[in-house]
């Protein structure tokens, strides 16, 4: 490293640029943070309210990074706590394990109905193996990996709630990315290929595993952010929060990265320094470059779109509403349910519990402002589940996310391209991470990008 080590620029405090932060600051790079919220961690933390912790979502470390997981149990310590994966889905009338296992599939499902499904996946697999061809859209993915009874009965709806468009107004990249296998249907799959109808098509994203330990907190998913940053600012690091970022300043005669200008306190400030990593959305770099990007990449940036979500966190006079750390429900106004007590939530009072009702929305729609009639749908569906009823609702927060899910809307490709490849042509600029990559990591793959973020930076100074 040379010396004096250059300033990094670190724009998005989730995990990614935390994450970067850590690596950079603990090989002795200057380092600032500037996170646009009130505490660590971007939509992967939690926010308090009236003495509880409320997530943004179901947000726990898995092991499969070992560096990185050992390095994060290292700062927690003792604040993390191990629980084992109870994931479920509600689906057929009754509740399985997720990711779907073969054994609840044949115990669950009737035998005239499941070999229904088998010879849809049977004929799907011997088409794709007989002439195979590429999917336009996400449907077409969809057909091609489950057959056409399973895509009919288990995605198409619950596909077209989610997102609020059809599947064939979807990416068939979005499959690849982001829809988890069915465990259940790939044990049926490797059947299949024993007797020569092998799996050519598209893959999709591998699920979880069914056992498996993940990280908490008895303060919710708030603790591993606001432990990383500590960390960072132990080793010398400066950490931002409340810090909107305004411009990002290149200079027209290198095509380099000069300074940062964003707002704190009612204030705007300039940040010199000699890298930047973006992890905020894609398109907000891009509509907050200086000089702006040739015409081209601003109407490019325009096309990548994300789902909004509204995150309803509820106290519950209840000690326990459901029997896992998490649902998955494809026919209500919900897509999840978590209940983060059941992972180790410290929940006040202690005979009551909080759920985290998560749900897809548009910006300004009756669920983003939750409004009273959005509330009574939800509790009309926690009540039809049996999960809550409306009188044992205490208190109801609201939290927004105006980028919470990229949108593989169809055709999105080429527009994505063309931003990433303006961003290349800055030298020391990258644009990594959920929001900055356009992507679908989860928390420990997203810790790795933005280890790999500083890692680039590291070999070119």
């Amino acid at each position: 490293m040379s010396s004096p080590s250059p300033h990094v620029a670190v724009l998005g405090g989730g995990p990614c640029g935390l994450y970067a932060a850590r690596v950079l600051t603990r090989a002795g790079y200057a380092v600032t943070v500037l996170d646009k919220g009130d505490r660590p961690g971007g939509l992967a933390t939690s926010h308090l309210r009236n003495g509880n912790w409320y997530d943004m979502g179901c947000h726990m470390l898995h092991e499969f990074d070992q560096e990185i997981y050992k390095d994060i149990m290292s700062i927690m310590g003792d604040e993390s706590i191990p629980v084992q994966l109870d994931a479920k889905i509600r689906w057929a009338g009754s509740f399985y394990r997720y990711p779907l296992q073969p054994k609840d599939m044949l115990r669950g499902i009737d035998f005239f109905t499941l070999v229904y499904y088998v010879l849809g996946l049977f004929a799907a697999q011997f088409k794709s193996s007989m002439v195979p061809w590429v999917p336009k859209n996400a449907e077409e993915a969809l057909i091609m990996l489950y057959g056409d009874p399973l895509y009919e009965f288990f995605f198409k709806d619950f596909t077209h709630r989610y997102w609020g468009i059809h599947p064939r107004e979807l990416s068939a990249t979005f499959i690849t990315t982001k829809m988890p296998r069915l465990s259940a249907v790939d044990m049926i799959k490797k059947y299949l290929a024993k007797i020569g109808i092998k799996d050519r098509a598209i893959q999709a994203v591998d699920s979880a595993l069914h056992e498996e330990t993940l990280h908490y907190s008895r303060t919710g998913a708030e603790a591993m952010p606001r432990f990383i940053s500590k960390a960072v600012q132990a080793a010398g690091g400066v950490v931002v929060q409340d810090a909107e970022v305004e411009r990002v300043s290149i200079d027209p005669e290198t095509n380099r990265v000069t300074s940062v200008r964003y707002r704190k306190d009612g204030m705007e400030l300039e940040l010199k320094c000699d890298e930047c990593i973006s992890t905020i959305p894609i398109p907000h770099l891009v509509q907050r470059t200086e000089p702006p990007p040739p015409e081209s990449v601003q109407a490019a940036a325009k096309e990548i779109r994300y789902k909004p979500i509204a995150i309803y966190g509820l106290l519950v006079n209840k000690p326990k509403c459901i029997d896992a750390l998490y649902i998955y429900y494809r026919d209500r106004m919900f897509h999840r349910v978590g209940e983060p007590k059941n992972a180790g939530l410290t929940v006040n009072p202690p005979d009551h519990t909080l759920l985290i009702v998560e749900t897809t929305c548009e910006i300004g729609d009756e669920k983003w402002l939750g409004t009273d009639a959005a509330k009574e749908k939800i509790y009309a569906d926690l009540e039809l589940e049996n999960i809550c009823t409306r009188d044992d609702v205490v208190e109801a927060h609201l939290l927004n996310g105006e980028t919470g899910y990229p949108l593989f809307s169809l055709g999105f490709e080429p527009y994505l391209d063309a931003v990433k490849d303006w961003v290349k042509t800055v030298p020391n600029l990258q644009s990594v991470g959920r929001q900055g990559g356009f992507s679908y990591p989860n928390m420990h793959s997203a810790m790795r990008i933005g280890a790999k973020a500083a890692e680039a930076v590291m070999k070119r100074s």
